[in-house]
């Protein structure tokens, strides 16, 4: 059993505010990464007593990612938004949230507006208005968190929305984090946690894997296989599984490992799972934004296979976020390999080093930059504080620009 972290979380803000009703709005692109956030931002709302609708293009992830639901939070299905009957028998809402650049329909614009006469539609009767972005290391989330933008056309027009951006460093808006995060680590039990899973641990180093197709894959399974040190390597559910799957019958591997490997892959798991997976091993492999943050609060090391695109944008992110990180030199080579050049060579791929980051260095890299973050309010906290003083007129922290009126 852990004991408890001496780490004390930053405080919650001292901005009063009201229960809410909550329009979070969520198109989905990776069932683990967007839905997830969404989730978990909704779970957290409604713990502190807000109500939230979770407007979802597809939610059939949720069926394992959260089978018990969550009272307080209602999912309904986005195309009933655009539905004039629906909409206007709906509660109204306090605050939409439109995540990771989703926009709202014009419709549910249209029909939330039928309910306010022509003098009050543009007051602040309406609800406040955040666009969620996505999570960056880069410099710009500093400089865009908070600004307002007016919106210039539509139902909305004289609408304002306000950038949120998440992050790592003060002057963003932080990240997601449960209240009760740090007591749920310090009672966690991994053995009695693996056994639960059905996991056959015999002591050896345990590392998770998910991820997307990385071309580097096959090395990483070799290079275990031919390590010293034996390890056991816990696979999820869905596309890291298929690509480890396809690595081992190319390289004509028994489906349970080879050498100095052994794999397991695992069941669908729940968020809270997933967390536990991740705290339970030596070394993550993580993907896209849900898992890192997850993986950052964790502790262990790391390395994450973030999106790739066709223009290597995501390199600059990489690059952005090992700099925050102040990763040590292995971790950053690490990195380098499991995410070469969209138009790089095959081979860049398979430049990694032979030593794995799961030593010291990489310890305490990652136990460091958990310290930072929980020193940082975190991202309900600063989303509280941000409708709160929306709700009052008051300009967000840090701005200059007055508050809420539009940037020109």
């Amino acid at each position: 059993m852990r004991t408890i972290p001496t780490e004390q979380a930053a405080p919650h803000p001292t901005t009063p505010i009201d229960r809410l009703q909550w329009d979070i709005f969520c198109r989905v692109i990776d069932n683990h990464g967007d839905l997830g956030v969404c989730w978990r931002l909704s779970v957290q709302l409604a713990r502190l007593g807000h109500r939230v609708r979770l407007w979802v293009d597809d939610a059939q992830a949720l069926a394992w990612m959260a089978p018990e639901g969550q009272v307080g939070v209602e999912v309904l299905n986005w195309t009933l938004s655009v539905d004039p009957d629906t909409v206007t028998r709906l509660p109204r809402a306090d605050v939409w949230v439109e995540a990771f650049g989703c926009d709202i329909e014009s419709e549910y614009v249209a029909n939330t507006s039928i309910r306010k006469s022509a003098e009050d539609r543009f007051s602040l009767n309406f609800p406040i208005w955040i666009n969620l972005e996505y999570l960056t290391a880069e410099t710009y989330a500093q400089r865009c968190h908070g600004l307002p933008s007016p919106v210039m056309s539509g139902p909305a027009r004289g609408q304002i929305k306000h950038f949120f951006y998440p992050g790592f460093v003060p002057g963003t808006g932080g990240l997601l984090r449960e209240p009760d995060l740090a007591h749920r680590q310090a009672r966690f039990d991994k053995s009695s946690w693996l056994q639960t899973q059905g996991v056959d641990w015999r002591g050896e180093r345990l590392a998770s894997l998910f991820c997307y197709e990385p071309a580097a894959l096959p090395a990483l399974l070799d290079q275990l296989a031919n390590a010293p040190e034996p390890t056991l390597l816990l696979v999820t559910h869905g596309r890291a599984s298929q690509a480890v799957e396809q690595a081992v019958t190319r390289a004509g591997w028994r489906a349970h490992g080879q050498g100095a490997l052994r794999i397991h892959p695992m069941p669908p798991l729940p968020q809270t799972g997933f967390d536990e997976l991740l705290w339970a091993c030596d070394l993550n492999f993580v993907r896209g934004e849900d898992s890192l943050v997850r993986a950052l609060w964790a502790g262990k090391p790391l390395v994450w296979h973030i999106y790739p695109q066709h223009d290597d944008a995501h390199l600059p992110k990489l690059q952005a976020f090992l700099d925050w990180l102040q990763a040590p030199d292995n971790l950053r080579q690490w990195h380098a390999a499991w995410n070469p050049s969209v138009n790089g060579s095959a081979e860049t791929a398979l430049l990694m080093p032979m030593r794995l980051p799961d030593g010291e260095n990489a310890s305490l890299c990652v136990q460091g930059a958990r310290q930072r973050l929980v020193e940082q309010p975190d991202l309900v906290s600063q989303l509280l504080e941000l409708v709160a003083r929306a709700q009052a007129g008051q300009r967000p922290p840090g701005q200059h620009t007055p508050f809420p009126l539009g940037r020109t």
